[in-house]
């Protein structure tokens, strides 16, 4: 099996990580901080890094575009430095692309959500190469599955489905 590496932000990592690592093809997820200038990044200390999730899935039976699809469901990615009651850079939207092809596929991910109308603003999630992750602390790892009702500010949208803009020329 062959293995692609993700890296998103999209508010509070605990939240992004509970959803993302249930769906299928995902073979293993971490939380830290990326997009940053500080080294050695910690929750104490993490400067401008956005909490991120590095997310490890098998191509074969998920795409990245899937992962994008389900990562702007469950986030919003319309207000800037901000997710629900979480203010701040390290709240922000992002994908960290590995690839020009991860990088291709976030601009038309992100170009199918503007012309959706599916969120009631303008994109503003950050689009840039990754650089470092930095792991966070082990009290931040899986930390709903150890605190189911801890907190989040992310949800699945029922029958949330983002259109292809080819599809919706067509039918138009």
């Amino acid at each position: 099996m062959s293995t692609e590496r993700a890296v998103l932000a999209g508010g509070c990592f605990w939240g992004m990580q509970d959803l993302i690592r249930k769906l299928p093809g995902v073979t293993s997820t971490r939380v830290g901080y990326s997009g940053g200038e500080v080294r050695n990044a910690t929750y104490r200390n993490h400067g401008t890094h956005a909490e991120a999730i590095e997310i490890i899935f098998d191509p074969a039976r998920t795409s990245f575009r899937a992962l994008l699809e389900f990562f702007f469901q469950i986030h919003d990615p319309t207000t800037p430095n901000r997710q629900g009651n979480d203010i701040g850079a390290s709240y922000r939207s992002a994908i960290f692309y590995t690839s020009p092809e991860q990088k291709a596929v976030a601009e038309d991910t992100i170009a199918d959500v503007e012309a959706s109308g599916l969120w009631p603003g303008r994109v503003t999630t950050e689009l840039s190469p990754v650089g470092d992750f930095w792991e966070a602390e082990p009290e931040h790892q899986d930390y709903l599955e150890r605190i189911p009702n801890g907190y989040t500010c992310h949800y699945v949208r029922p029958n949330w489905k983002l259109p292809h803009r080819a599809q919706t020329a067509a039918t138009a």
